[in-house]
């Protein structure tokens, strides 16, 4: 049976959310705080995706859904390519809000940015034994 993944997320969830703070700034062209403050609401977003990823096999073994044969619910990895467009529309719906306010050309982040944002959470459970030797074991790593 798979366990339950839950210190990983933090050092995954800090590396992606920085990537995506620091896209943000340069797609955004924020000023002030606001896109500190954008951040860090998506650094929580990211992590929660995460939770869920990390943890596709275990909610699945537990709910008995592995086993229920229904195509896309009982995969794992349909599962989270599912999270990850969720999480790629919740990125684009969120800086399409203000649209025009606080941006020379506007509030809305480049796609390539939130593909890859998307697609490093989908694979983070594939990335995490490559990471894991470098993260300190009070993180749940191995260093």
């Amino acid at each position: 049976m798979a366990d339950l993944i839950i210190l990983p997320i933090i050092p995954l969830g800090i590396i992606i959310g920085l990537y995506e703070l620091i896209a943000i700034h340069g797609d955004m062209n924020f000023r002030g705080s606001h896109w500190f403050g954008h951040g860090l609401h998506s650094i929580i977003f990211v992590m929660a995706a995460l939770f869920i990823t990390m943890n596709t096999d275990y909610f699945l073994e537990v709910t008995g859904l592995i086993t229920s044969g229904w195509p896309l619910i009982s995969s794992v990895l349909a599962v989270r390519i599912a999270v990850g467009l969720i999480l790629n529309i919740k990125i684009h719906a969120l800086s399409s809000l203000g649209k025009g306010r606080l941006a020379a050309r506007g509030l809305a982040e480049h796609w390539i940015h939130t593909i890859i944002i998307s697609a490093l959470v989908v694979v983070a459970p594939y990335l995490w034994p490559v990471v894991e030797p470098i993260i300190p074991s009070y993180l749940g790593g191995s260093a």
